[in-house]
């Protein structure tokens, strides 16, 4: 290969970095504003807003991991991937097993059948 086409390959390697940020810039852009319209605008029915931020942050979340942190399902990138999904896992286990320890302290700490005035009579 000759330093032109190298010097070439590198360029188009370059352009295509840059259309994907343009790309995901834009895709970002139109997630977060509609996010903001289903938020101001009321353009979903009342009990559809949650569901409609849920969706709309999980789609931008994975514009973001593809076109900004380039993970994918390339051969190249199957590592990056690996650990971002090990990564995802173990922070979904903390999280989970931390409101499962709080809710089960709260039920099991505070019972609810009893009132203040009795639970002082208890002391």
């Amino acid at each position: 290969m000759t330093s032109a086409q190298v010097h070439d390959h590198g360029a188009y390697a370059s352009q295509s970095h840059l259309r994907d940020y343009v790309v995901g810039f834009f895709l970002s852009l139109l997630l977060t504003f509609a996010s903001f319209g289903v938020v101001m605008l009321g353009v979903v029915p009342a009990g559809m807003g949650l569901t409609s931020i849920v969706l709309l942050c999980v789609a931008q979340l994975i514009v973001q991991l593809v076109y900004f942190l380039h993970i994918g399902a390339k051969r190249s990138q199957r590592q990056n991937s690996a650990i971002f999904l090990c990564t995802a896992g173990l922070i979904a286990i903390i999280v989970a097993g931390s409101l499962w320890v709080m809710h089960n302290a709260n039920t099991n700490m505070m019972p609810t059948h009893m009132s203040i005035e009795r639970a002082k009579l208890r002391d």
